[in-house]
């Protein structure tokens, strides 16, 4: 029984089903690494892969797919439009393009990679495709609190997720308590702490995980989820991948999400959403 099939999923507030853990592979590199990386994810379990046009390797996440023999339904595949589309008013077409690269003919769930100038429109569009059921669900990543609100004021439908930076570093619970009050779902990137961040050799990390069993990325992807939030951690190496989803067997104490909580720094590893040059 996978992440698919009810076991490990949440309702998203359009009742379409979604895995509470998925692989992200975001600077996983096109060709074998990112083939590689899917097709051990899916065959240990995983069934959300959380790929985006700006990743540059949804060909490969579409043949990973394809070579893993699971049928399309039991997979809940996730892309993104990127800002250089969003501010070119050209949506629909980076959707046609993602989706002949990911050899599929519809996407699970469909995001606004940023609140970019013109992301108003492209929501538009992403509704359009929803109308169509081209996709099964739509959502934004990285908006603030001001970005929802415009949003909420303007749209029929509601984003069943909004993908943002969080990890123990920075943790982001004001923003995740602002989306689970809306009803809208919440996926965590950088879950624990990306690049450039030395949070997993936290010596209090390696302390708790002792207690269960349990590696520092074990206690960190656990922590997320306890705090309903959907991490994406990436890995290109089976070992990690095979770890990162083997979280379900253990709870940690409120004393322990507490000591987790505490190591908040405020700090951002990635962009601002309000600044965003790029």
């Amino acid at each position: 029984m996978g992440l698919q099939d009810g076991e490990h999923t949440i309702a998203l507030n359009n009742d379409v089903m979604m895995p509470q853990i998925g692989l992200g592979v975001w600077r996983a590199e096109e060709g074998e690494q990112t083939v590689n990386a899917v097709t051990t994810a899916l065959e240990n379990g995983y069934r959300l892969i959380d790929t985006a046009a700006f990743y540059k390797n949804e060909k490969s996440v579409g043949e990973g797919i394809a070579r893993s023999g699971l049928p399309r339904d039991q997979i809940f595949v996730t892309t993104k439009v990127w800002n250089d589309d969003i501010r070119a008013e050209k949506t629909p077409e980076a959707f046609e393009h993602s989706l002949d690269l990911l050899g599929l003919d519809y996407i699970d769930l469909y995001l606004l990679h940023w609140p970019v100038k013109g992301w108003q429109k492209a929501w538009d569009d992403l509704q359009e495709l929803y109308r169509q059921h081209r996709v099964r669900a739509i959502g934004v990543c990285n908006f603030e609190e001001d970005h929802l609100d415009e949003l909420l004021a303007n749209s029929d439908v509601k984003p069943v997720v909004n993908q943002i930076e969080s990890s123990p570093e920075f943790n982001n619970q004001q923003l995740i308590d602002f989306c689970h009050g809306k009803d809208i779902a919440v996926e965590a990137w950088k879950p624990l702490g990306g690049q450039g961040s030395d949070l997993l050799n936290n010596r209090e990390l390696f302390d708790i995980g002792d207690k269960y069993g349990k590696s520092p990325a074990q206690v960190v992807i656990r922590w997320h989820l306890q705090r309903n939030v959907i991490p994406l951690p990436k890995s290109v190496h089976a070992t990690r991948i095979i770890q990162n989803i083997n979280v379900f067997d253990f709870e940690l104490s409120d004393e322990d999400m507490q000591r987790i909580n505490a190591m908040n720094t405020g700090k951002r590893n990635g962009a601002d959403p309000h600044h965003i040059d790029f």
